[in-house]
């Protein structure tokens, strides 16, 4: 009699584990790293429940009289106190079912699980290539017996939550299974995808989601199979409140992170007396006023709740009652519009033009793409949000240099006063065949030497979804790390939460929300030194010095 071997090369609809997960090692990306850094200063303190330590915030005072300069240097002195223990964290995507949401929950999947799957290439490995936290280091210092620089994972400066540990879940307003999702998405390897399947089909259904059909594009109508009954907008506001309390109760967490990952909605108008304080967008609400998005349901709910909210999308969620509220409840929220691939390039490369003293006269940017996303910015509307996201990127970078453009004019209306700035457009078109790999072009026409031209002119192909999904966990799992830190300022007793908008996120967002009245900062290069910065901090170790003095000196 013989034994029956079982089959080893099933269809994976009942075989959850990978057959090559004993084979490929864990990813670097992928690796914990409990407690990596030790930073042994007076400064610094380690106890078993935080991390306390000292800064000094190091600034300049400028006085400007008739056209001369005086500089008062500044030194403030903060202590910053982080929660060492990284709670139990669910993240909870508005889309889940989407492109996006779908592409996260496979992809943490496959790194829990160290899911392996078959390419034309050969065996690839889950990772998390593409996160700023999981994927790029920082310098820390240097190694004195041999001189050289010494670099570690972002993600190891600070105890933060793995992305593996995340709990996932969320809403959709469609109700197709997480399996069936994942595979109309169309954005993983078929071999990923046969492996992940049972485990998809586990995470069910999403939630009923909250659909006004005058927010996102007509065309997403079909798939609104999914959506919480009522037209009652206060109604709906506690659904989701009690969505989120069941979530948090039923998975025993002690942080969810609510992130909108769905459909581009139009701009709301911002109308007095409606959404222009905390109390009237609360009261907007309780009268399902028509201005009242999807999204800022989402992030009101949230920010009751206590927990943080982070806006993927470009629209104006946070309408000034939406910030307003989050400041009375001090509670954390973020955003806007995930910044992964022709946007992050445009912060670089115009900066890099206009600190070389070249003047960009025209930024012209074009994409075409073929995925929900696309579809959904098919419509004017939602394209309008889009654009007016993308296109701010450059203001900041113009504003510091007024020997390239002219200033703005005082009293004066429309671009003058703005002061000038290159052309500036974006066009956005909806190619199905090309499916999630989106296709964008820019061109720079530059003014150089003695009234010269230059163009530069930049092709780039991407997967949109496997670009995008990275910083969602990026963003979650930093905006996770700052509700854990605490500062004081000298004299103060107490310490207190960070300020109420994570403008920190600023590096993954491509118009970031700061706190009312500051600057917006879109320099690429000086969003990643401040989230640098701002981690050395928190372990009382200096900021960003590439100076080098030592190999400059004797």
């Amino acid at each position: 009699m013989s034994t029956q071997l079982p089959a080893t090369n099933s269809s994976g609809y009942n075989t959850p584990d990978s057959e090559l997960e004993s084979i490929v090692p864990i990813h670097p990306t992928a690796v914990r790293r409990p407690n990596y850094i030790t930073v042994q200063s007076e400064n610094t303190v380690y106890t078993d429940d935080h991390i306390t330590a000292k800064y000094l915030n190091r600034g300049a005072d400028v006085i400007v009289a008739d056209g001369q300069f005086t500089i008062l240097p500044t030194v403030k002195p903060y202590e910053f106190q982080t929660t060492r223990k990284v709670g139990k964290t669910g993240l909870m995507m508005i889309g889940l079912g989407g492109n996006n949401g779908s592409t996260l929950c496979a992809t943490i999947i496959a790194n829990r699980h160290q899911i392996a799957w078959h390419t034309k290439e050969g065996i690839q490995q889950p990772n998390y290539i593409g996160s700023v936290l999981r994927a790029s280091t920082v310098r820390i210092g240097t190694e004195p017996s041999t001189g050289k620089e010494v670099h570690v994972p972002i993600s190891d400066v600070l105890p933060m939550v793995h992305p593996n540990d995340l709990v996932l879940g969320g809403w959709d307003i469609s109700g197709l299974p997480m399996d069936k999702a994942m595979e109309r998405a169309k954005v993983l390897e078929y071999d990923l995808q046969r492996q992940v399947k049972p485990h998809m089909a586990l995470l069910g259904r999403p939630l009923p989601s909250i659909y006004y059909p005058d927010f996102i594009a007509a065309n997403q109508e079909a798939r609104a199979d999914n959506v919480v009954p009522g037209t009652d907008k206060q109604a709906h506001l506690e659904h989701i409140r009690a969505d989120i309390r069941r979530f948090k109760a039923e998975n025993q967490l002690d942080r969810v992170v609510v992130f909108w990952t769905a459909n581009t909605e139009r701009y709301s108008d911002i109308i007095p007396g409606v959404n222009d304080t905390a109390e009237n967008i609360l009261a907007a609400i309780k009268n399902s006023h028509s201005e009242v998005s999807p999204s800022t349901l989402f992030a009101v709910a949230a920010i009751l709740e206590g927990e943080p909210f982070v806006n993927g999308a470009p629209q104006n969620t946070f309408v000034p009652g939406v910030i307003a509220l989050a400041e009375r409840e001090k509670s954390f929220i973020g955003g806007d519009d995930l910044k992964s691939g022709q946007t992050k390039l445009k912060s670089v490369l115009a900066e890099f033009l206009v600190n070389a003293g070249i003047k960009p006269l025209s930024i012209a940017s074009y994409n075409h793409l073929g995925n929900n996303d696309g579809h959904n910015l098919s419509a004017e509307p939602q394209f309008k949000s889009k654009e007016i996201s993308k296109s701010s990127v450059v203001d900041d970078m113009v504003d510091a240099n007024r020997l390239l453009y002219k200033p703005p004019v005082l009293g004066a209306t429309g671009k003058a006063a703005k002061g000038e700035h290159p052309d500036h457009i974006v066009v956005i078109k909806y190619v199905p065949a090309v499916g999630d790999s989106k296709r964008a072009i820019d061109e720079y026409y530059s003014e150089i030497f003695c009234g010269g031209r230059q163009t530069i002119n930049i092709f780039n192909e991407c997967e949109d979804s496997l670009l995008a999904t990275p910083l969602i966990l990026d963003l979650t799992i930093l905006t996770e790390l700052l509700t854990r830190v605490k500062y004081r300022g000298e004299g103060q007793t107490d310490f207190a939460p960070l300020h109420a908008v994570l403008s920190l996120l600023s590096y993954m967002c491509k118009a970031p929300l700061v706190k009312p009245g500051t600057d917006v900062i879109n320099s690429l290069g000086r969003q990643r030194n401040a989230l640098e910065s701002f981690l050395k901090a928190c372990v009382g170790l200096e900021g960003n010095s590439d100076l080098l003095l030592e190999t400059r000196i004797w």
